[in-house]
């Protein structure tokens, strides 16, 4: 008799974390390319881009201004949508769990910064609002796999009043209704940043007691 054929079972077919659904709602898994998360990565790419235009207007108030105000605000309106989008029609994915505060921090720190480095808003300002939300984002990673702690109510607020406070400083509307727009735009900043050292702090408490609970010998 001949040699027979040896019958080998063909090696097991990896998934590719891109195949899956990209737009429509479903039970199946979400494909890490899905609408959701495309806008947070356009989000990404968009912050080089304002902040560049906001360091080139150099502080005139000109078309450019207005131009990175403009980016900066459609690039928030964004987080909102993509947030929808996961949510709504179940896109919910790891890589989009990563990418979206990453999205969200790099835009907002990159607005604080540059109008630092403008000298329209004080450094000790920007470096307390990034130390908060980096520190808190660092520690929330880091600890993912014991303890997960949910955004109240007051970081979502936060959030907002963030992105509100920036909003207002990026728009030069002082130019065209006067000087007392600015004290509109430091009231909101304040509130800002008290709301964001609050939620900080407010937040590790909250990951304390909740270790406390879940390990009362630690």
């Amino acid at each position: 008799m001949g040699d027979q054929p040896v019958s080998q079972s063909a090696p097991p077919e990896r998934t590719s974390s891109l195949r899956g659904r990209m737009i429509r709602d479903g039970d199946t898994p979400a494909s890490n390319a899905n609408i959701a998360n495309i806008i947070t990565v356009v989000r990404i790419f968009l912050a080089p881009l304002f902040i560049w235009l906001l360091l080139l207007d150099d502080g005139e108030m000109g078309l450019i201004r207005y131009l990175a105000a403009g980016l900066f605000i459609f690039a928030i309106v964004t987080d909102t949508v993509d947030g929808h989008l996961a949510r709504g029609r179940n896109l919910i994915t790891n890589v989009g769990i990563i990418l979206d505060p990453i999205a969200d921090k790099v835009l907002t720190g990159g607005a604080l910064v540059a109008l630092s480095i403008l000298g329209e808003l004080p450094w000790w300002i920007t470096i307390l609002i990034l130390v908060r939300e980096f520190g808190i984002t660092i520690y929330r990673f880091a600890v993912l796999s014991k303890i997960v702690v949910p955004a109240s109510r007051g970081g979502k607020l936060k959030t907002v009043l963030q992105a509100v406070a920036i909003s207002l400083f990026l728009v030069p509307l002082f130019t065209v209704l006067g000087p007392w727009v600015m004290w509109v735009n430091w009231s909101v900043m304040a509130v800002a940043v008290v709301l964001t050292v609050y939620t900080g702090v407010e937040y590790l408490w909250q990951a304390w007691r909740h270790t406390r609970k879940t390990n009362p010998g630690a």
